[in-house]
């Protein structure tokens, strides 16, 4: 059997075993609305940690941050790395607990919108609408990163149209989440999480045996200005957007410098966990508080294996093949090559299972949290209060049908670069979501109207940013997600500061958080 045949038929196997879990679900997840949408609150320990950083990391830590550190070397994918992973370890010790305490205490909230809006007690539901608003619109670009990694991956393996590929990714996970819902999307995420770092360590094990070793890794990508540098990165030497080749090695300008506050834009990754639905579902949805402590040190330890692996695997895949990947986008191959090149094709074809694994769970999680914020959010609490659950889930599926299909037309382009579209959608959400999420859990003077602001401050804040300011360049060219956070806690303050006190009842129910909270 060729060996693309192969591959082919160990993850045609996968997505079988994917479909089946989504099948035994379907029962239960039907049964009601919060069933469907986060389970029932009935997660693990290990379920609810392998899910949310299966579903929050996505084909983007197999393909886009491996591209990254083969592009331009070991600083920007490093740094990008270390945010992360401080940020997913803060979120979990921080975040976690008080967000499941104070979800159940204010209306037993089971969406993001939800949750800000009963916080603030809303009677005209405005705090709800733009959050749903916004998920719809950042999860939409998301989804089309996640339908771009696997085009790109399908594409890649059987030398087929990128477009056609894209298609068949995208109606496999639009049908697989219409059928489970939430328990069957965590449920496979904990399993696509196992694959994920298996087929992680597996690629990066037999590329440094085939490249000789750390040492000689170094020594080979020593050569290359600002490679390795921490504070410096390297520069290809681009003609018409394609890097330069001689004498079969890529060609290098010199190396470029990162000052400290471009260090501290790149950590501010980290600073996106606070607002990424998610992540943050992950939390409500947990059966008992008391388990996040586990679940924590499970997600840490997981998010750093991971992490180190996939930038691992860029920088050793410039040392085997130096002249293979000569774009930004063609850079996020390099997992699949050195898969391809250096495993049997049966192995080949479980380790880029870990690339449809990591595309699955985020991919179906996308879907899902943008559906139901619309339809229980804006259809069922603004057009039909009356509408029962088989209607609110009915609705929910025609708005992933809708998602889906604007995700796809933003994934038609096969140049987009997975790794600059998830960061914008990732800073949309840490710097809409994430100043109100902190403020909501921890500071009782917080208003509904400060919420309200410093929500679409933030928003608006990463588009200027992004379109306006950093092209700039200079000391503008910051992450946009640095600044818009920033903006969006000072909007918080001022405007609660300048507005009602809120009610004797919404600050009791802060204080039953909290006394929940130090309890667990």
């Amino acid at each position: 059997m060729h060996s693309s045949s192969q591959i082919f038929v160990v993850m045609a196997a996968y997505m079988a075993v994917v479909i089946g879990i989504g099948l035994y679900f379907a029962r239960r997840a039907n049964a009601s609305s919060g069933n469907y949408f986060l389970g029932g609150r009935s997660l693990g320990p290990w379920v609810t940690a392998m899910s949310a950083e299966a579903s929050d990391m996505s084909g983007w830590l197999l393909m886009g941050l491996p591209g990254v550190a083969y592009w331009s070397g070991v600083s920007e994918a490093a740094w990008t790395a270390a945010g992360l992973l401080a940020g997913t370890y803060i979120n979990w010790l921080v975040v976690s607990v008080r967000l499941r305490a104070y979800s159940e205490i204010t209306g037993d909230a089971i969406t993001i919108p939800d949750f800000f809006s009963n916080r603030f007690h809303e009677e005209k539901k405005a705090l709800m609408t733009v959050a749903a608003l916004l998920i719809l619109v950042f999860f939409t670009v998301y989804a089309s990163s996640c339908f771009v990694t696997v085009g790109k991956l399908f594409a890649s393996i059987f030398s087929a149209d990128y477009r056609l590929c894209m298609l068949a990714g995208a109606a496999f996970v639009v049908l697989y989440t219409l059928v489970g819902g939430f328990l069957a999307e965590s449920a496979s995420d904990f399993m696509q999480a196992v694959v994920m770092v298996i087929a992680l360590a597996a690629v990066l094990g037999v590329a440094l045996v085939a490249a000789g070793g750390p040492a000689r890794i170094a020594a080979n990508l020593g050569r290359i200005p600002g490679f390795l540098e921490l504070m410096g990165f390297a520069t290809p030497t681009l003609r018409q957007g394609v890097q330069g080749v001689a004498d079969g090695r890529a060609l290098f300008g010199a190396a470029g410098a990162y000052s400290l506050v471009a260090i501290l834009s790149i950590l501010s990754w980290g600073l996106g966990y606070f607002g990424m639905p998610q992540v943050l579902l992950r939390f409500m949805a947990i059966r008992d508080a008391r388990e996040l402590k586990a679940s924590r040190r499970i997600a840490t330890s997981w998010c750093f294996v991971s992490l180190f692996a996939a930038v691992a695997i860029g920088l050793v895949g410039r040392a085997l093949y130096p002249a293979e990947l000569l774009s930004p986008g063609a850079s996020e191959r390099v997992f699949i090559l050195v898969a391809t090149r250096l495993l049997p094709a049966v192995l080949a074809g479980v380790a880029l299972a870990g690339i449809l694994a990591a595309t699955i769970s985020s991919s179906d999680s996308y879907l899902l949290i943008a559906s139901s914020a619309f339809a229980k959010n804006v259809y069922q609490r603004l057009f039909r209060k009356d509408a029962d659950d088989r209607r609110v889930m009915r609705v929910s599926r025609l708005a992933l049908l809708s998602v889906s299909l604007a995700a796809v037309l933003i994934a038609l382009d096969s140049d987009s670069i997975i790794f600059r579209v998830v960061s914008f959608a990732w800073a949309g959400f840490g710097a809409s979501f994430g100043p109100v999420m902190l403020f909501s859990l921890f500071w009782k003077r917080t208003t509904r109207a400060g919420a309200l602001a410093g929500m679409l401050s933030g928003g608006a804040m990463v588009f200027a940013w992004k379109l306006l300011v950093r092209p700039l360049g200079g000391a503008f060219d910051l992450y946009e997600l640095l600044p818009a956070f920033v903006f969006s806690c000072l909007v918080i303050v001022v405007v609660s500061k300048l507005t009602t006190r809120p009610s004797q009842t919404i600050e009791q129910e802060f204080e039953r958080a909290r006394s929940s909270s130090a309890r667990n």
